[in-house]
């Protein structure tokens, strides 16, 4: 059981440190809720570790620093996206 608390746990740290580099080289103010910088985060890690896979980088001796390159770049590019989406979300939305 702790083992899979854990492992959430440490899911949300990677996603929340990937989301905020991504927010800090992503171009332009992102006016993205934290929680959506998570989530940006956590689907980047996936992402990333996917694309080193296929491009048979994802281990490495010592420090996979090409897969973490892959990881922040599919940050950036998530964070970009989901600051489009959630701006013409919350745009399209009438204020009283």
């Amino acid at each position: 059981m702790l083992g899979g608390i854990w492992g959430i746990i440490t899911t949300i740290v990677v996603g929340l440190i990937l989301g905020v580099i991504g927010r800090m080289l992503a171009p332009g103010d992102q006016k993205i809720p934290m929680w959506l910088t998570i989530v940006v985060g956590i689907v980047a890690a996936f992402i990333g570790n996917w694309l080193a896979g296929v491009f048979g980088v994802r281990h490495t001796n010592g420090i996979d620093w090409i897969r973490h390159a892959f990881q922040v770049g599919a940050a950036v590019i998530g964070v970009i996206a989901a600051a489009g989406v959630y701006a013409g979300i919350k745009g399209g939305q009438k204020t009283s």
